[in-house]
Formats: C-alpha cells, sequence, structure tokens
C-alpha cells in the first residue's frame, strides 16, 4: 500500500463503504483517507465489518427483479420434470 492508492473504506459522511484513496501513512499502516464519492478525509477505519453493498450483478438483478414483479431464481439444480 502507498499515497494515492484505492482502498474500501466507510465513509462517515456517505454512511456506506465506498472507494477511498490513501492520504496518509505512517510506516505500512494507513492513517487517513479520503472518499472518492463525496471528497471528506476521516481516519482510515479498517472497514471494519462492513464490506461492499452488492455487485454490479446483484444491483441489476435487483433491479431487474422490482421491475418485473419476479424473484430471482434461486439455483436449487432441479431439472424439469417432463
Amino acid at each position: 500500500m502507498r499515497l494515492g492508492d484505492d482502498i474500501d473504506d466507510h465513509c462517515s459522511r456517505c454512511k456506506r463503504t465506498t472507494d477511498h484513496s490513501v492520504v496518509s501513512m505512517m510506516g505500512e499502516e494507513v492513517l487517513q483517507t479520503r472518499c472518492r464519492t463525496c471528497n471528506s478525509e476521516h481516519k482510515y477505519r479498517g472497514n471494519k465489518s462492513r464490506s461492499k453493498e452488492m455487485t454490479a450483478k446483484e444491483a441489476f438483478d435487483k433491479v431487474l427483479a422490482s421491475v418485473t414483479g419476479a424473484q430471482p431464481e434461486a439455483k436449487t439444480g432441479n431439472k424439469k420434470k417432463s
């Protein structure tokens, strides 16, 4: 890790996990980051117990399901009987 690298962290202004840039380091430890969404700077929180909300495919499936009213298919492996 070095200054300017991208890192995931929880933004206190956006109230979610977003992409951040490393702003300050001491040795190998990241001290401060800047949110790439709202440009606020804050202490690096290590993204503890947080993860990205969802992948692009999960977001697409969720929107598609809300538009069509269909539930996403569960991958069960059951075969159709004829």
